[in-house]
């Protein structure tokens, strides 16, 4: 997305585009019938930082990301819940058989 959102470029000279495509240099064929859809300073930040093309991209790329999955953090946790709990489980079963087969030479 962030890459596709930032490919838009001028067309090399000698480039003849079809009718209604713009260029951009990491679509396939290089071109897209979509419009650019960033432009510097199309939105205000409250933080102060600069309304650039690229940071936008980042924002929506975020947000995309975010959108796709909302409970993707709380799998994480989750997951490192689990794998918390198999270690500590695999330790105790390894003592235990240590303890059971200590008197097996």
């Amino acid at each position: 997305i962030y890459a596709l959102l930032t490919g838009f470029k001028s067309p090399p000279v000698g480039l003849r585009l079809n009718e209604g495509l713009h260029y951009n240099t990491v679509f396939p064929g290089n071109q897209i019938a979509m419009a650019p859809p960033l432009s510097e300073g199309l939105v205000n930040y409250s933080d102060g930082k600069l309304a650039t093309v690229s940071q936008m991209a980042v924002d929506v790329s975020a947000f995309l990301s975010w959108a796709s999955e909302p409970e993707l953090e709380k799998r994480k946790h989750m997951g490192v819940m689990v794998i918390s709990y198999l270690l500590a489980f695999t330790i105790f079963v390894f003592l235990a058989m240590k303890k059971i087969w200590s008197r097996v030479k």
